[in-house]
């Protein structure tokens, strides 16, 4: 698939934006932007292990929802340009420190280059590649990911679009990302796990919000309906760290025990496997600190 940068539509913003002379609405340009390279601990256990998952982080991103706490990358568009030929390298060298995969941290928006240096080393890595995800993609890109990546991770954000709207000003995303997890399991099947690492298959995550504790449990039974509970491992999320903008002063606190209980208790009855998480994750340890940490300064190509 052929990418325009000039008259750019590689997400559902499709914003026209001609990213050789500005940025796109995700804050990208003709160019790969990362703010760290390194062993990442704090995904979930089949990812991470004890050797850690190869993450990678890119700048920008195509949702820009209000509450994300990586907003020094994603909204304020930290990091520094480097090659396809780095990052490439950086791919191997994150092997050779023992990651237990590559996992490209929100890459949508940087498809054009991320894809050629994933052809230039996908024989010489013998860890999975793991495309991780906010899930607002366009199919027709995640096509263009086929045979490339083996475990994709998405989030399934919202499933209101008026939620997606008021926090992200994305009210197409339900449908958006039910049509994106679709391609994703048809590209991959169910999940492979191996001596307790994931090789092959999808984890869906899911952040349970404060006060949207009914509309998690409406996604769960969508889920279950649209696609088999075993068709993928879920990942409920309690890390939901508070805003403090009086613009959305109802995400101005923790998730409570109920909330979050609640939310597992039915996925528990509709039949999901996977993983859940101490409401104790909701600390800043469980951010990653992004000072270029990995990435070295090259000319861009």
């Amino acid at each position: 698939m052929g990418f325009d940068v000039k008259n750019c539509t590689l997400c559902p913003r499709a914003c026209h934006a001609d990213r050789t002379q500005k940025q796109g609405f995700c804050g990208g340009t003709d160019k790969i932007r990362a703010a760290a390279a390194m062993l990442h601990f704090w995904e979930e256990p089949c990812i991470s292990g004890t050797a850690g998952s190869g993450a990678v982080f890119f700048s920008g991103c195509s949702l820009q929802c209000c509450f994300c706490q990586n907003q020094i990358i994603s909204n304020q568009n930290f990091g520094t340009e480097i090659s396809v030929q780095r990052l490439s390298e950086i791919f191997l060298e994150l092997q050779e420190q023992g990651a237990n995969n590559i996992n490209l941290v929100t890459a949508g928006h940087v498809l054009p280059w991320v894809i050629p240096a994933l052809e230039k080393t996908k024989l010489l890595l013998k860890i999975p590649v793991i495309y991780n995800s906010g899930g607002y993609e366009l199919v027709s890109s995640l096509k263009a990911l086929e045979g490339l990546i083996d475990v994709y991770l998405p989030d399934f954000k919202f499933f209101d679009s008026r939620t997606a709207e008021n926090y992200a000003h994305a009210p197409d995303y339900p449908e958006t990302a039910e049509k994106a997890l679709a391609e994703m399991l048809r590209q991959t099947g169910k999940p492979v796990l191996e001596n307790t690492l994931i090789r092959k298959g999808c984890i869906v995550r899911h952040l349970v919000m404060p006060g949207h504790r009914h509309e998690s449990i409406a996604l769960l039974h969508c889920l279950a309906e649209q696609f088999s509970p075993d068709s993928f491992l879920l990942s409920l999320m309690a890390q939901y760290t508070p805003v403090q903008n009086p613009e959305y002063p109802e995400l101005g606190r923790r998730i409570t025990k109920m909330e979050y209980q609640s939310v597992l208790k039915i996925a528990g009855e509709l039949g999901f496997s996977g993983y859940s998480q101490d409401k104790a994750s909701a600390q800043s340890e469980y951010t990653p600190d992004f000072h270029l940490q990995g990435i070295i300064h090259t000319p861009s190509q």
